[in-house]
């Protein structure tokens, strides 16, 4: 009877402890929310980057625009900051587009319609960085030798 017990306990220690390695994998974001992807209005032309913001992004999560005779565009941060739509890295105009982040770091997205960008149909995405940290190690922690992990 002890045997069974202790078979017992160790498959519950094992079940336990492997469920921290059981997470979400990705999330779809409805970017706009009900309002989809489209020129804001005149006093709210920082709505997409206030609406990434309160929004968390990681790896393998998808962005979803929804659109109508408009597109989406990746461009570099230097032509987001000019509403350059003329190299975009990635281009869609289908209305109904996802993306997806395989990278952790900053996403630009413009409109690809002359005019839309400069009134604000434009946002910032920012991928958060993966925790890479092994269990039972902290960030911070010191080598043997005195270096930083």
């Amino acid at each position: 009877m002890t045997s069974s017990k202790a078979i017992l306990l160790f498959m519950i220690i094992i079940f336990t402890t492997s469920l921290k390695h059981f997470t979400v994998s990705s999330f779809e974001y409805e970017v706009g929310n009900t309002n989809g992807w489209v020129v804001p209005a005149s006093n709210d032309s920082k709505i997409y980057n206030k609406w990434a913001s309160d929004n968390r992004f990681r790896i393998g999560d998808t962005i979803h625009f929804k659109y109508q005779k408009d597109s989406v565009m990746l461009v570099t941060q230097e032509e987001y900051k000019q509403c350059n739509t003329t190299q975009p890295i990635f281009f869609a105009n289908n209305g109904n587009t996802e993306f997806s982040f395989d990278r952790s770091g900053s996403y630009y997205f413009i409109s690809g319609v002359s005019g839309h960008c400069e009134k604000g149909q434009k946002m910032i995405v920012r991928v958060l960085v993966e925790d890479t940290t092994p269990p039972g190690h902290s960030a911070g922690s010191t080598t043997k030798h005195g270096l930083s992990a």
